[in-house]
């Protein structure tokens, strides 16, 4: 293998996907409500946003799909949403640390890995701004610099389980898929990367089974098998 793409929460750190929901949207009302925004509506945009980016045709870019969908609901300045936005992802963002901790290895692994000369790809759904991700990144004791591309709303024009978010990763990185593999907790989210004739490796140790998929049908195993089997690549 020559590419290497990661789905990041709940595979790169453990993540308590309800808990951080909840103290998103928790922090990020508190941080809005005194700049005017009503808690209720402020939410419902960003929901509108997110399921916006989740259905993207490839058109725009999933900020710019984001944005389009927000102001829709919102209206107003959006150049004054998205300064708010950028200093919530900056600062407040990070009180929700507490809903994660680190794998222990993963630094490793990922540092193993580019010292093999492989490239390494943080796979992690763009729903979120660049900014965001490389705080995220912090949380997991992982350093953005070892990674040759993180996708962000920014630079996606698709989300999971899109194959076509794949396929992107694939042109952007000049790789082919036959040569990549994607490792990734969700099922449904990242096991679609098989759909682009990836191989995949579902990690077990935090496992997102929506509609309850035989998972046999994929190498699976804990973090630290994971590990051994993708530094025997």
């Amino acid at each position: 293998m020559k590419t290497f793409l990661f789905d990041m929460d709940g595979t790169l750190h453990y993540m308590d996907q309800e808990k951080f929901t909840k103290e998103y949207f928790g922090y990020l009302c508190a941080y809005f409500a005194p700049k005017g925004y009503d808690p209720e509506k402020l939410a419902k945009g960003v929901v509108k946003g997110t399921y916006a980016m989740a259905a993207n045709d490839g058109k725009l870019t999933n900020k710019d799909v984001f944005w389009q969908a927000f102001a829709s609901e919102f209206g107003g300045d959006v150049c004054k949403h998205t300064e708010f936005f950028e200093e919530f992802y900056i600062n407040e963002l990070n009180k929700a640390k507490n809903t994660c901790h680190p794998y222990e290895g993963a630094n490793e692994l990922i540092k193993g890995l580019k010292a093999k000369g492989c490239k390494v790809v943080l796979a992690t759904n763009p729903v979120f701004p660049m900014i965001a991700h490389l705080n995220r990144i912090k949380w997991a004791n992982l350093d953005a610099q070892d990674f040759d591309y993180i996708t962000s709303y920014e630079n996606s024009h698709y989300c999971k389980p899109n194959p076509l978010y794949y396929k992107e990763i694939l042109e952007v990185t000049g790789s082919k898929a036959e040569d990549c593999i994607m490792a990734g907790n969700d099922v449904t989210e990242d096991m679609a990367a098989a759909k682009a004739g990836i191989s995949v490796y579902l990690i077990t140790d935090n496992l997102i089974n929506r509609k309850n998929e035989d998972i046999s049908v994929y190498p699976n195993g804990t973090f630290a098998d994971m590990s051994d089997y993708l530094l025997k690549l």
